[in-house]
């Protein structure tokens, strides 16, 4: 099997990875790719944000599968733009991905479904977004309706905050979605969906405020690791009938079936399982410990949802019984300003170290060292180990060994749930 993934970042490296470890697939390209990728497999720096330039290097390459990773791409048709060219793709129309580029769409297609989450208002003027904070209370949570790269939230119990965050976001033409605050612990599951049905990856963890403790604005996330050990017995099997199956069906009953990776963000609350938002993608940095664990073929995973034979072929995934944590390392600036042209060293020995996978994102080739630095996420560094405090440890080891000159990461990924302090409310 031939294929080819889309995108630019650490998502896309973990995927390449991935699928070079499946048997049956012989080739493995990415457009555009970054520096670390290209080490490992073709790249092609075209504009994948363009259908037609896409479609085109298809009819180059002639992959088997394409891989759209980014919620960008598929918000502007990519998937479309292939199916009508006759490939075999992973990765939702944009009609379907809608689910992620209208958070007040997705509330539409929750509360038809059934779907538990917090009630929510939108708003298109100060007025509106005034008395939705109103209605709520404190915390406040304001939401860019749009697309934001995981940026375009706020919780706050300052109300001036929520209302600069939210006329921000009236600037920028969008409107806003006020949420009902959802107490409790955050958790990602990745469902894997054929149009028709779907099943669940190990469940996830990211953090995604800049700096330790959960301090600082929202970034596209710090770090990650899998599984958790504090949820609840048969949480997947629960996140399935109760969230992602009545989704899918809704989806597929409106003429709009969703193929790829619906990216469940749950909070487990008092009142059980609640969406906080969908997905249309892998996250990241959720995918690469994820990943990192995955013991079924992807490439062959992939393969049968896109060709809708998800739940014939597989109808469970296997992961190793081993814990992974990720470890994200920023520019300087980041995520408000990030700084580029810093020089990064120590990759390579870090990446010769047991059980460590580094993955790159805003990185390009180095001048003086060995990587420059080209966006605001640079790095994730991956590890496994017999368990979650292990696989911690052999994390931050990797990322001293690395040097990114003013760079900064968080040093607590996975601290509360190895002090066991991460609970679940009581009803």
């Amino acid at each position: 099997m031939k294929t080819l993934v889309l995108g630019p970042g650490g998502r896309e490296h973990a995927i390449v990875q991935a699928l070079r470890a499946d048997p049956l697939v012989s080739e493995v390209r990415c457009a555009p790719g970054n520096a670390g990728i290209a080490k490992e497999v073709p790249v092609y720096p075209i504009d994948v944000s363009s259908p037609q330039l896409v479609v085109e290097l298809c009819q180059q390459l002639q992959p088997d599968l394409v891989v759209v990773g980014p919620e960008a791409l598929l918000a502007s048709g990519v998937a479309n733009a292939l199916h009508a060219a006759g490939f075999s793709v992973f990765g939702p129309t944009h009609q379907a991905a809608k689910l992620e580029s209208s958070k007040a769409f997705a509330k539409d297609v929750m509360g038809a479904a059934g779907v538990p989450t917090g009630a929510a208002h939108t708003a298109v003027n100060a007025t509106q977004l005034a008395a939705a904070l109103d209605d709520f209370g404190a915390p406040y949570v304001v939401k860019d309706d749009g697309l934001a790269a995981g940026k375009g939230v706020i919780v706050t119990s300052d109300r001036d905050a929520a209302i600069a965050h939210g006329e921000a976001i009236f600037a920028d033409g969008d409107p806003v979605l006020v949420e009902e605050f959802l107490d409790g612990p955050e958790v990602s599951v990745f469902v894997i969906a054929d149009g028709k049905d779907g099943v669940a990856m190990s469940p996830a963890q990211d953090f995604k405020r800049v700096y330790n403790d959960d301090e600082g604005p929202n970034t596209g996330g710090m770090g990650a690791y899998t599984p958790l050990e504090w949820l609840p017995e048969n949480f997947t099997d629960d996140v399935m009938e109760q969230v992602a199956r009545p989704v899918l069906q809704e989806m597929a009953d409106r003429g709009t079936p969703f193929t790829g990776v619906l990216y469940c963000g749950l909070a487990v609350t008092k009142k059980g399982i609640q969406v906080i938002e969908f997905n249309a993608r892998f996250g990241d940095p959720e995918t690469q410990p994820v990943l990192a664990r995955l013991q079924t073929p992807l490439g062959q995973l992939l393969k049968a949802a896109a060709d809708g034979k998800l739940r014939a072929t597989f109808p469970t995934i296997k992961f190793d019984p081993q814990a992974a944590v990720g470890v994200v390392m920023a520019a300087a600036g980041y995520p408000d300003a990030p700084q580029t042209g810093a020089q990064i060293t120590g990759v390579a020995q870090a990446a010769r170290t047991k059980d460590i996978s580094i993955l790159h994102a805003g990185t390009t080739a180095g001048t003086t060292g060995e990587y420059t630095a080209s966006g605001g996420r640079l790095l994730t560094v991956v590890a496994t180990g017999d368990d979650l405090a292990s696989a911690r440890d052999h994390a931050y080891d990797a990322v001293e060994q690395i040097s990114i000159p003013d760079g900064h990461f968080r040093t607590d990924i996975a601290a509360k749930a190895i002090d066991g302090q991460i609970t679940i409310p009581e009803a």
